[in-house]
């Protein structure tokens, strides 16, 4: 790859980018001459902490209203974000959740293979008020605001790309209103019918006081097959004559639509106004869901599997719960609101997962077990306490502020528990045998507690030209304790497995890690006369770092058969005075971002179509990245030297008519490494499973996201007499192809770019509807992400290795929404 001549083709690219955006912002002081007969509706966001238009709020945001969440069928995050410019998300499906990618700010490989975890952790979720990262049913809400870049000042940790807020609705005081809701659906690849189910009841006791419940039952009936799940784990053969129906009957109990997810989610709140001055709700939030197993595609690897099959030889179930208890109170004062923020949110998983891949690749023996076959347990938990107090002024002169402190605290606790069943029996009587099987046994624990202050000053100069500075200030402390124990080498009166619920007892959580800092905002905003508004920004943001886990390594140490430990920089770990460790395997530091924009919010066609823009850069310092480490291949995380991202994104709105309207948007990134960074990408050289690292060079491409990727929606109302109408909607998304390595290295798989289509139609009357959509409408086979590469497809002392697969989108699905209301 030529480093210098790609560079210059991109930045060729991003001149004429930002040409391209000039334009509409040197002519957004011209009038609008074409006249139409419908107008936009306003939509007004509170994502600066005030109610705003968000035509006339100078930052890159865009909100996504109830009605048309509603309109599009749009369940969760991920199918809302493909008609978001900006914004990518890498859906795994509901096992293994969504990576959320804002403006190519990812340095990681795009598969998340243990679990939902935090969603690539440079993008804030909230609730309402209360940060929590949560994968929400978009059930009952009002809206959901995306700020695209980092928000640092205002939002704080984890808002280095930007922040998603969902906007339940409120308990209003106009009386009684229900909503009931059903959805039935079939894929193309399944062989059941789908159902999502729900409700929404508000009630007004009086006129200050009301309580709106909402409960929503998805059951996914799933479009993944497990045909390859062995009878009995070490006893049957995982690898039999796939050509030989006897021998696969005689091994394997498959499983048919084995990816199901049933989602149970709802909230309560009740909202009260004693007076004009205060509004207070207080709202129990709930999620559970159970999933059978991953939606991954084993058909680039070693067994004969279709597309829609899975490689594992077990089942690979997983339960997710998630609660949160909300307390928002705002009073106005005269000269200001003060708003009160007070959550506190648990969450649990467990799960049982395929490790027997992973294990054969260590190349430590278990290969040589011809009916080895071994899986995991994992079992999380976590408890979240977050309060914020804010002030924002209410007074119309030229000078506006907001200023608050922000407070949280999150443990977690899990415990990771490996089986290897027969395994033991297998390779000798000196292995332990009195701990069914168990091989591998790890324990974390991590408390980390933050605290922030921060505000904000906007200046009026003109009564079109404004400025706005802001800062927070912010104090972490991060406290770990581990324990990581391979009993088949430990003596029964030193190591004993414990629950969950026995792990405070059993770890003792010690300092890691202390950091604070500061971060800064400036934005300038300029506003014609006829409303348009050009801006300039520049701000900043930073996710905290963490522990890798695991023990540090001896000061002379040889990799041996079992035992993991983490190197420190400079270490030696083998025999010969080359093998040092170049990085930091034990913990990683906070990583920070500067962001430079340039944007335009416009209005045209006397209101009838909006087009907005913006041009950005951003510097990304000490990026996280994942890696694996020297000894036992485990997944790590570590410092890279820096990164940057730029880009260009638009969004058009145009009521064309009273009857119909057009949605486009288009957004182009180019995210690469500025340094190189040593041992980044773990790769092998076959035969065997040896651990080779290939360097990250400067130039490399960042993987995550697409260069390209844009998205096309079309809605035509037809009038009936009586006020009914007939709606017919269509949408388009489409993405470009997607790294799934920094710089394609390693011999991974780069993803193909793919396009999705929707269709729906409907009858609407004034208190019901009836609508058949179209999911998927050309049938599109898409791969979501990968895990590794084609140099895993080898066959290990008879064992065929399975670690090279893909996740995979759902295929076409044909379904029927209704919906009742009683006003």
């Amino acid at each position: 790859m030529d480093t210098r001549r790609n560079r210059k083709a991109n930045d060729r690219v991003f001149k004429k980018t930002a040409l391209a955006l000039a334009i509409p912002v040197a002519i957004s002081g011209l009038g609008a001459p074409l006249q139409v007969q419908a107008e936009l509706e306003e939509v007004i966001v509170t994502a600066t902490r005030r109610a705003e238009s968000i035509q006339d709020i100078p930052v890159n945001i865009s909100a996504i209203g109830g009605t048309q969440i509603e309109q599009q069928g749009f369940g969760d995050l991920s199918d809302l974000a493909a008609y978001v410019p900006g914004i990518n998300i890498v859906d795994q499906g509901g096992r293994d959740g969504n990576r959320i990618v804002v403006r190519g700010l990812n340095a990681e490989p795009i598969v998340n293979a243990f679990g939902q975890e935090n969603g690539g952790g440079t993008v804030a979720t909230y609730v309402g008020e209360i940060p929590l990262f949560v994968d929400l049913r978009l059930n009952d809400l009002e809206r959901v605001e995306i700020l695209l870049g980092p928000q640092g000042t205002l939002y704080g940790a984890g808002t280095m790309g930007g922040a998603i807020r969902y906007i339940p609705r409120k308990p209003d005081f106009d009386g009684l209103s229900f909503d009931i809701r059903a959805d039935a659906y079939s894929y193309a690849e399944g062989s059941g019918v789908s159902s999502d189910l729900g409700f929404t009841l508000n009630y007004a006791f009086s006129d200050n006081f009301a309580v709106r419940a909402s409960v929503d039952k998805l059951d996914d009936q799933g479009f993944i097959d497990y045909p390859f799940v062995v009878q009995q784990p070490g006893v049957s053969e995982p690898d039999p004559d796939f050509s030989n129906a006897a021998e696969t009957a005689a091994n394997f109990r498959p499983a048919k639509d084995a990816n199901t997810e049933e989602v149970l989610s709802g909230r309560i709140a009740a909202r009260w106004q004693p007076s004009d001055a205060i509004d207070a709700t207080l709202t129990y939030y709930f999620q559970q869901t159970e999933h059978g197993g991953r939606s991954v595609s084993g058909r680039r690897g070693t067994v004969p599997a279709g597309e829609y099959d899975s490689p594992f030889r077990v089942l690979e179930p997983n339960d997710r719960d998630t609660d949160l208890v909300a307390l928002e109170i705002t009073a106005d004062l005269g000269f200001a609101e003060l708003t009160s923020a007070t959550g506190i949110a648990s969450g649990e998983e467990a799960g049982q997962r395929d490790q027997t891949d992973l294990l054969i690749t260590l190349e430590y023996s278990y290969e040589t077990f011809p009916t080895f076959t071994a899986f995991t347990f994992e079992d999380e938990e976590s408890d979240i306490f977050s309060q914020e107090l804010r002030l924002v002024s209410t007074s119309d002169g030229p000078i506006n502020w907001i200023v608050g402190g922000f407070f949280n605290v999150s443990e977690y606790d899990a415990l990771s528990s490996e089986f290897t069943p027969g395994y033991g029996a297998f390779a000798g009587p000196f292995f332990r045998q009195d701990l069914n099987d168990l091989e591998y046994f790890e324990g974390d624990r991590t408390e980390l507690e933050e605290l922030a202050f921060f505000g904000e000053i906007g200046f009026d100069i003109t009564d079109q030209w404004s400025v706005t500075l802001g800062a927070r200030y912010y104090d972490y402390t991060l406290d770990t304790a581990n324990l990581t124990e391979f009993p088949y080498f430990t003596d029964a009166t030193t190591f004993q497995p414990f629950p969950l619920g026995d792990i405070g007892n059993q770890l003792t959580l010690a300092e890691n890690q202390a950091f604070d800092g500061d971060l800064f905002k400036f934005n300038t905003a300029y506003q014609f006369d006829n409303g348009n508004t050009v801006y300039f920004t520049f701000s900043q943001g930073y996710r905290v770092g963490a522990s890798n886990g695991g023990d540090a390594c001896p000061d002379v140490f040889v990799p041996g058969p079992q035992g993991l430990c983490l190197l420190a920089p400079g270490q030696q770990f083998g025999p010969n005075p080359g093998d040092v460790a170049q990085i930091n395997e034990r913990d990683y530091f906070p990583d920070t971002v500067d962001n430079f924009e340039i944007g335009a919010k416009t209005t045209w066609l006397d209101g009838n179509l909006t087009l907005n823009g913006s041009v950005f850069f951003i510097d990304w310092q000490d990026p996280q990245v994942a890696t694996v480490s020297v000894n036992a291949g485990t997944s790590i995380t570590v410092n890279a030297g820096a990164a940057e991202t730029m880009g260009f994104d638009l969004a058009a709105n145009w009521q064309v008519n009273d009857s119909f309207n057009l949605r486009g948007s288009f957004s182009y990134t180019n995210a690469e490494l500025t340094k190189g960074v040593p041992s980044l990408v773990r790769t092998i050289s076959p035969p065997g499973f040896g651990t080779n690292f290939e360097d990250g060079v400067d130039g490399d491409q960042l993987p995550g996201s697409p260069e390209t990727q844009f998205s096309l929606f079309a809605s035509y109302a037809h009038d009936l007499s009586g006020g009914n109408q007939i709606v017919v909607d269509g949408g388009y998304s489409w993405q470009d192809e997607v790294l799934s390595l920094p710089g394609a290295r390693g011999e991974s798989l780069t993803l193909p770019s793919y396009g999705r289509a929707n269709l729906t139609a409907s009858y609407q009357a004034e208190s019901w509807s009836v609508t058949g959509y179209v999911d998927n409408l050309f049938d599109d086979y898409t791969e979501s992400s990968v895990f590794n590469s084609s140099l895993y497809n080898q066959v290990a002392s008879g064992a065929n290795v399975r670690y090279f697969r893909t996740n995979v989108l759902a295929p076409r699905s044909i379904g029927i929404r209704f919906k009742y209301s009683i006003m």
